[in-house]
């Protein structure tokens, strides 16, 4: 099953923000932050570089069409900078580094156009306290493992963050189907176990009853492609009833990897609530 860590980062309430969306910025000043404290090319270029095999900051940010094993987590219209970053598989033995970027990017670089500097109040990976200043502990930090052994057949299913599919190679505006919802969970999975993409290994069972969902406009400005970047995607609900135990399963893994495209800016964050 599916190895992760789940660090959850917390600030001073006195720290506030006005963007609605602070997931592209976490990334990119988390990226920033990751290649000033694992970069060992002096020139600081990718290309032609000795070490791109064992880079964090490479296998983060400059391999493509590939899912990466991390992602943020950050909710709309929060005015604080709280936010949770999930690590995944082999990226879950490079905590020490992602803790030293996440410190280097609040405490030295900054965040935003002003890089406006931000102690953390608080680190906690999988429920222990492993930092409440600048020492860490990391001695009783353990991997955990997904698994669900609940099963409800009737629930809502939150789209909390924008969800971006394709379908016939063009953006989904409309209701996707639960089939498309659940091979985005599966593939993605299997990309981050390196096992081949495939079809659904079953038949999907389940009745949509209703559906609550709008397309939200989103989009950032990125100064590394210096254009804007479109970040739409349909948020909202959608109810089910009858839904199989294997669907149900996914589904709760969908709450753990996202849903979608950009997921590691914290888009396609889903929510499976009960009827």
């Amino acid at each position: 099953m599916l190895r992760f860590i789940k660090i959850d980062i917390t600030f001073s309430s006195s720290f506030t923000t006005s963007l609605d969306f602070l997931g592209s910025t976490l990334r990119g000043a988390f990226g920033v932050a990751l290649k000033a404290v694992s970069c060992l090319n002096k020139t600081q270029e990718c290309q032609g570089c000795f070490a791109t095999q064992n880079c964090l900051y490479y296998d983060f940010f400059e391999i493509k069409n590939r899912a990466h094993a991390y992602r943020f987590s950050k909710p709309l219209h929060e005015n604080n900078y709280n936010f949770s970053l999930y690590l995944f598989e082999a990226a879950c033995e490079k905590l020490p580094y992602v803790l030293s970027a996440l410190h280097t990017m609040f405490g030295r670089i900054g965040v935003g156009w002003n890089r406006h500097l931000i102690p953390i109040e608080r680190i906690v990976c999988n429920g222990v306290v492993v930092s409440s200043g600048k020492n860490f502990d990391l001695s009783q930090i353990v991997v955990d493992v997904f698994e669900t052994k609940e099963y409800f057949p009737d629930i809502t299913l939150h789209f909390l963050t924008p969800l971006r599919i394709k379908s016939n190679n063009a953006l989904l505006h409309t209701t996707p189907t639960l089939e498309q919802i659940l091979s985005s969970i599966f593939n993605r999975h299997n990309e981050l176990k390196g096992i081949p993409l495939a079809k659904l290994p079953f038949t999907p069972r389940y009745k949509e009853l209703r559906t609550h969902l709008r397309f939200q406009e989103l989009s950032r400005y990125s100064n590394r492609q210096e254009s804007t970047m479109h970040l739409g995607g349909m948020m909202g609900t959608i109810d089910y009833e009858d839904v199989d135990e294997h669907s149900y399963a996914l589904l709760k893994l969908g709450e753990l990897l996202g849903v979608g495209k950009q997921t590691v800016f914290g888009l396609g964050e889903i929510k499976v609530g009960h009827q």
